[in-house]
């Protein structure tokens, strides 16, 4: 949450990304007679050899360091679960398109939102890279942070490298497109699974957030606006941690979007009391950090509280 990833630096999420590619060549069919079963049977294939080759890798990993000495097993095991969460990362990323508009500089700001989202990018107006930023920022509080701090301090870097491979998998191949439709379901779905207690937890976090946040956020409208907009997306999870963004800003949200070329109908998200702004960007920034500080504070207690009893 401070010093984020340095960019020299490989992280495992580009292994498991360069891994992800490879089996989708040899698992997706190429051909012009394509069988809905098959490709359904091959992304399942997927997820399956994604899952346990990255949990069999970890574990050997913090098996021959923790038996060469338990001092380089506790540095390594800590290098792990610090390269699990992208608090830092995500800011970075977004802050770039907030300095890019502030400059007003549209093609780099949309250039810059396009390395941290799935919609299409080039036809985005100043209001539409604003959004489209508050609401990965939003969404990813949620995914990228508060849910793989969950999952490993359940599990540790074993279970927390499971989720991101599980979420690296629905980021690459789990779009409802002609090419991922039936071969990116099983991602898609076991993404939707793990993360419907954590989206939810992330939320009420995030409310939590916004009451500490100051006069910046109005936690009233934040529950106001989940309660009757977290069941607005495709996903039974994305609108949870959006919503209450959209409300503590008193902003709104989604709509009809683009990907791969095709307009995807999406209601709005909140409500419009006063347009977006770049400085947004700064806000949901802040209840970002906000989110995740009361969440690794909860995460130490209870973990101290197991220890103890």
């Amino acid at each position: 949450m401070i010093l984020g990833d340095p960019y020299f630096i490989p992280h495992p999420i580009r292994v498991i990304g360069s891994m992800i590619t490879k089996l989708e060549k040899g698992l997706l069919y190429k051909g012009k007679e394509r069988s809905e079963v098959r490709e359904l049977r091959m992304g399942i294939a997927m997820v399956a050899i994604v899952l346990s080759s990255t949990a069999v890798a970890v574990m050997f990993i913090l098996f021959v360091s923790y038996w060469l000495h338990p001092y380089i097993g506790m540095v390594v095991e800590a290098v792990m679960t610090y390269q699990i969460l992208a608090t830092k990362c995500l800011y970075v990323e977004s802050m770039k398109v907030y300095k890019h508009l502030k400059d007003q500089n549209l093609e780099e700001a949309r250039k810059a939102v396009s390395m941290i989202v799935g919609r299409d990018t080039e036809c985005l107006n100043e209001k539409g890279i604003i959004k489209a930023t508050i609401e990965t920022v939003a969404e990813n509080t949620s995914d990228g942070v508060i849910a793989p701090m969950l999952f490993t301090a359940l599990g540790g870097p074993v279970l927390g490298f499971v989720y991101k491979a599980v979420n690296t998998m629905d980021s690459m191949i789990g779009y409802k497109n002609d090419k991922y439709l039936y071969f990116g379901r099983a991602a898609a779905r076991l993404d939707d699974f793990i993360n419907y207690i954590p989206a939810r937890v992330s939320a009420y976090l995030m409310i939590a957030a916004s009451f500490l946040g100051g006069k910046s956020f109005s936690v009233e409208q934040a529950l106001y606006i989940y309660k009757r907009d977290k069941g607005k997306h495709a996903s039974p999870n994305s609108a949870q941690t959006e919503s209450v963004c959209a409300g503590a800003l008193g902003i709104q949200l989604a709509g009809d979007i683009s990907y791969f070329g095709k307009v995807i109908k999406k209601p709005f998200i909140g409500e419009a009391l006063r347009p977006v702004e770049y400085k947004d960007i700064k806000l949901v920034n802040r209840l970002m950090y906000l989110t995740a500080w009361i969440s690794e504070i909860i995460c130490l207690l209870l973990m101290i509280l197991v220890w103890m009893f």
